[in-house]
């Protein structure tokens, strides 16, 4: 009798022989890295030039007002940079690469694993996260199993985007980020050229297309609109943004009025106090003067 002393699950082993296809692509990928790190050591960044670029992009508007992100998470706002100055951050600091990868979908486990990672590749500087995508959308109710691919797609995107962001700020330079922050933030206040109170009414009609009355931005900004200022109008230009985007909910930035049990209790004790005879007088028709003309 003979014992098999190897594990009961040993790793499938490596196949004997691979096609020219595949070891050219495993060549051109091994080059590829080599040229990146000669490239970067023989023209490494200027400094200077590269925060002069993040200057001159974090004044657009059109970035600026796509540099910030706003979620609720366990009742509470969460804010900061997004996924979109990251990547504008990365191409002005020059020699990163970054990307997203999907390493494995697991249709019967409904998960994908995933990596994102950044690169800095004159310091040789990396970071790589890889994680793991339930194919689930929260809700209130509960998760929601998502079955279509372009669900699953966008499900692993979004998930793909908060670790491919925090990737690309933990190999930048705290300073450059802190400055792009703060030029962004100065960009949205300064706005298109038009006054406050242009910028205000532009504000309330975008919101009222949203289903969000006057009203609703005045009780939680707690002043009414005369009285805005730029602040208010960037935090409502980034509020804006997100709920287009889906981030957060209109009902969470801005909820809506509701009745105070005293107030409910009070309508009640005037509704019994009415007098009948006036609900009744309400309740009848008006007898017009051309009707009465056949009355015996």
């Amino acid at each position: 009798m003979t014992l098999d002393h190897r594990p009961a699950f040993s790793p499938a082993p490596a196949p004997g022989r691979i096609g020219q296809g595949t070891a050219v692509e495993q060549s051109r990928a091994v080059a590829e890295v080599q040229a990146l790190v000669i490239v970067a050591q023989n023209v490494p960044r200027n400094v200077s030039a590269a925060r002069a670029e993040m200057q001159a992009s974090c004044k657009q508007l059109g970035l600026a007002e796509r540099a910030f992100y706003k979620y609720n998470r366990g009742g509470q706002t969460i804010a900061g940079a997004s996924v979109h100055l990251a990547r504008e951050l990365a191409r002005c600091w020059r020699n990163v690469q970054f990307g997203v990868v999907e390493l494995r979908r697991d249709d019967i486990a409904r998960q994908s694993e995933m990596q994102a990672f950044a690169w800095d590749v004159e310091t040789n500087t990396r970071i790589s996260n890889t994680f793991i995508v339930p194919h689930l959308r929260d809700k209130k109710g509960g998760p929601v199993e998502l079955v279509e691919l372009r669900d699953i797609y966008e499900n692993n995107a979004n998930n793909a985007a908060r670790r491919l962001r925090e990737a690309i700020f933990s190999i930048l330079p705290p300073w450059f980020t802190e400055e792009a922050i703060t030029i962004c933030h100065a960009t949205i206040n300064a706005g298109d050229g038009r006054e406050i109170s242009e910028r205000t009414s532009a504000a309330i009609e975008s919101f009222a297309k949203l289903g969000v009355d006057q009203d609703r931005i005045e009780r939680k900004l707690g002043k009414p609109s005369t009285r805005w200022d730029q602040y208010d109008l960037t935090q409502l230009t980034i509020t804006h943004r997100s709920i287009t985007r889906g981030e957060v909910a209109i009902d969470d930035e801005f909820p809506p009025l509701r009745a105070s049990a005293a107030e409910i209790a009070a309508n009640a004790a005037a509704a019994a106090a009415a007098e009948p005879g006036d609900a009744v007088q309400q309740q009848l028709p008006t007898t017009s003067p051309a009707s009465k003309k056949g009355t015996p």
